[in-house]
């Protein structure tokens, strides 16, 4: 990486390129919709998630150009003594920054807001076809501690 990343909260005007980044592998070009202008639904989400403290819509920028980005959601919870907990969701590398090392910042950077607004546990879900991301986040410290499960209504 020859620049130095900038994380921020991301910006309407950024939602074109996290549709792109959450589309651009095999999993994701079955679930998004790239199509111009975007879906009333991106807007939608993106205001409600713009809207609650609660979350942290993030964007990295290399050079002035989108190429990561992962959601925080904060979550209190009566467990484990009342223990705030961070979820990483959504984690994408724009494909011409991937294996630059922007993947490992971005966790570490993550990790590092949950740190600070005082969270005990951090906690992400992959994609179980996903191997690679497993490995990669093994790597960081991260462990399989529980099976997840989802219903798609």
């Amino acid at each position: 990486m020859t620049s130095t990343p900038v994380f921020r909260r991301a910006l309407a005007t950024d939602l074109e390129a996290i549709v792109t980044m959450l589309a651009d592998d095999i999993l994701g070009q079955k679930r998004e919709d790239t199509r111009l202008p975007l879906a009333r639904s991106y807007l939608d989400a993106f205001a409600a998630i713009e809207a609650d403290p609660n979350q942290y819509l993030a964007v990295v920028e290399l050079d002035g150009r989108v190429v990561g980005t992962l959601q925080i959601s904060y979550m209190p919870g009566l467990s484990h003594q009342g223990a705030w907990r961070g979820e990483i969701e959504s984690v994408r590398i724009a494909s011409s920054a991937r294996g630059s090392g922007l993947g490992r910042l971005m966790i570490q950077w993550a990790v590092e807001q949950c740190r600070q607004r005082q969270c005990r546990i951090v906690q992400l879900t992959s994609d179980m076809a996903r191997t690679d991301a497993h490995r990669f986040y093994e790597q960081l410290g991260f462990t399989a501690s529980h099976k997840g499960f989802k219903l798609t209504l």
